[in-house]
């Protein structure tokens, strides 16, 4: 497997307990790696924003535990089939998002492959408790998007979730199940079954390693990743407080378009999907209407702009002043603004005090 040469403390880093996704990718700005803020001074990790006090004492403790290489060396033995971020096999997608895991666990059938599909992956994400019609519904758009050669992503839970999967297996498609426990668990138990034919024809997806057994923080967590995950999320049937509301969000916030199975008025699993339709989703008229849609939005492409280029020649890795940014690329004022915007939208880049940009 190969992964970048600071896999273990990419690892590490992960196992420091107050540092999640975004101040993991901070420390990678501010440093340019995490060897080297892993053997930084206690002083300079301070000036990193978000590490105090309370967390330097943390991170003393956590560096004198153990080396990095021994725990990851460790890790990998009880998780032989992960990605660290920036392995070759890791989503390109999950690198958009402000807050992708450090690392992403794997099983299943389907190769790394899968994440760089022609047509690309659309989620399809609903109740735990549907109609029948909700049921129907995401059985059928599970089929026609297999079989149109889209990946389908969910997050095997019972109801519309099952559905969807279920339907991608009998069209003979690809579909990923991105799970809030290890890889290794089956839950919901009922959902056994699908689980088999997963790890046979399908593949399976987490960021926690083998063992983890569900809690309920974790959940929404996973939602953040099959949006980033996909070019697109369908909401099938989804109440008010619902989870598949939560995946809706997130893809909002990463630039993916929203699909809403229209349902009936005096159905309340519906009402939170409408409220989406409400806000600008667009809704789903059909079989060849959606796939007609989708034809027509563009595969989701991580831009790579001269400015940014330019600048990560130049070996810039703290944040850079945006009259800096100006004079250093051979672009108007304007342009230079739209692509910044653009790539904060993405999380690519970080907006600091002083209109400083933190580049990767």
């Amino acid at each position: 497997m190969a992964v970048p040469t600071d896999a273990a403390y990419w690892y590490s880093w992960a196992q420091v307990p107050g540092i999640g996704p975004v101040l993991l990718q901070r420390l990678r700005h501010h440093f340019g790696t995490l060897k080297a803020a892993w053997e930084a001074p206690l002083r300079d990790l301070g000036a990193v924003e978000g590490i105090g006090t309370k967390l330097l004492a943390v991170i003393e403790q956590q560096r004198s535990s153990d080396t990095p290489e021994r725990a990851y060396a460790e890790h990998t033995q009880q998780n032989p089939q992960h990605w660290v971020y920036g392995d070759t096999g890791y989503p390109h997608l999950l690198t958009e998002i402000p807050d992708p895991p450090p690392l992403l666990y794997y099983g299943g059938t389907l190769g790394a492959s899968v994440f760089t599909s022609a047509q690309g992956a659309i989620a399809v994400v609903g109740t735990r408790e549907p109609s029948e019609y909700g049921r129907r519904w995401a059985r059928k758009l599970g089929y026609c998007l297999g079989q149109a050669g889209f990946v389908v992503v969910s997050g095997m839970a019972a109801g519309i979730d099952a559905e969807a999967h279920w339907g991608c297996l009998e069209s003979g498609g690809s579909t990923i199940a991105v799970l809030a426990t290890g890889v290794d668990m089956i839950y919901p138990p009922e959902n056994q079954a699908l689980y088999g034919q997963l790890v046979q024809r399908g593949a399976l997806l987490s960021e926690y390693p083998r063992g983890t057994r569900p809690d309920r923080a974790q959940f929404p967590r996973r939602n953040r990743l099959i949006a980033g995950l996909c070019r697109a999320v369908i909401i099938v049937e989804a109440p008010f407080k619902s989870g598949a509301l939560i995946t809706a969000r997130y893809a909002a916030e990463y630039g993916r378009d929203v699909y809403v199975l229209p349902g009936h008025l005096d159905n309340h699993r519906s009402k939170g999907g409408l409220s989406l339709v409400n806000q600008g989703a667009h809704i789903i008229l059909g079989e060849e209407a959606l796939l007609q849609q989708l034809g027509q939005t563009p595969p989701l492409e991580l831009p790579s702009p001269p400015a940014l280029s330019h600048l990560s020649v130049q070996g810039h890795t703290a944040s850079i002043a945006f009259d800096d940014i100006v004079q250093a690329v051979p672009l108007d004022t304007g342009t230079v603004a739209a692509e910044l915007l653009t790539l904060e939208i993405l999380g690519v880049v970080q907006q600091e005090p002083g209109n400083r940009y933190l580049l990767p």
